[in-house]
């Protein structure tokens, strides 16, 4: 049971280190380029990028997502009697909420980051 234990905290650790040096404030779209300013474009992009850090990413979204999984695992398990263990649906619940969470967050930001740019009049492609 240790074992398993480990290999789950390990997990944990590493998709949340994997979270936040994944940022979606430093995500650059590809724009149709034709007619644009580069120099204008490149603090356009640093503005939409600094908008996207006011919402949380991914790290963020990763750590209350897999407090509010592990609770819910709990609780359900709970819920369903003895013949389920608390402690491993909360793990799942744990791991499970942590990855939704954290791709939520990621993506968040780069859509604040498009729609930014799209509003300044850049042609957003990806």
């Amino acid at each position: 049971m240790r074992f398993s234990t480990a290999i789950i905290a390990a997990s944990i650790a590493s998709l949340l280190t994997g979270c936040a040096t994944t940022s979606g404030t430093n995500y650059r779209p590809i724009i149709d380029t034709r007619g644009v300013d580069f120099n204008r474009y490149e603090g356009d992009l640093r503005d939409c990028q600094s908008y996207a850090k006011q919402t949380a990413g991914a790290a963020e979204s990763a750590a209350a997502g897999a407090l509010a999984g592990a609770l819910l695992g709990g609780v359900l398990a709970a819920a369903a009697g003895k013949n389920y263990s608390r402690t491993s649906t909360a793990r799942v619940g744990a791991v499970t909420g942590a990855v939704g969470a954290g791709v939520q967050g990621e993506t968040d930001q780069r859509n604040i980051i498009r729609r930014c740019l799209s509003g300044r009049g850049y042609n957003v492609l990806q």
